[in-house]
């Protein structure tokens, strides 16, 4: 069947690689990336908490997180947020930024199941929970600035 304006004798295949590529990067999860001045520190593949039940179970019971997966928590407001590691078995490092995703404080090792609740003391608008140890041996530090990509 001839469809009008359409020619048979095009190929496929370019829609079809497109359309690949397309999917690809949808399925591709969303990832949070500090550069500094020699290129790229580290990059972190990151389940997102953007509502209040994600924000409220975080990675609570959780027995494994690997080197390169995090999860972003994402607040409406800015402002002094704290957490607790109530029924969380990993030792985590919390990252804190502010609304121009800029470091603004990070808490190193918590300690697994406490219940004592830890903040920075300063506004942040995002914080990104990675394993303990990640933060130093990346050289993230105050004013470092994040990339987010596909985080909604």
């Amino acid at each position: 069947m001839k469809i009008p304006g359409m020619s048979v004798r095009r190929p496929l295949w370019p829609a079809c690689l497109l359309l690949l590529c397309l999917q690809a990067a949808c399925d591709r999860a969303p990832s949070v990336i500090f550069e500094g001045p020699g290129g790229v520190k580290a990059t972190f593949s990151v389940e997102v908490a953007d509502t209040p039940e994600k924000r409220r179970w975080g990675l609570m019971y959780r027995q494994d997180l690997g080197n390169d997966e995090g999860m972003l928590f994402v607040f409406p407001d800015e402002r002094d947020h704290s957490f607790w590691m109530k029924n969380t078995p990993l030792s985590l490092d919390m990252i804190f930024m502010d609304r121009r995703r800029r470091v603004v404080g990070i808490i190193h090792d918590t300690v697994p199941f406490s219940t004592r609740s830890v903040g920075v003391g300063v506004a942040s608008r995002y914080v990104l929970e990675v394993r303990a140890g990640l933060a130093r041996r990346n050289r993230i530090v105050v004013g470092d600035v994040a990339r987010f990509e596909r985080v909604p």
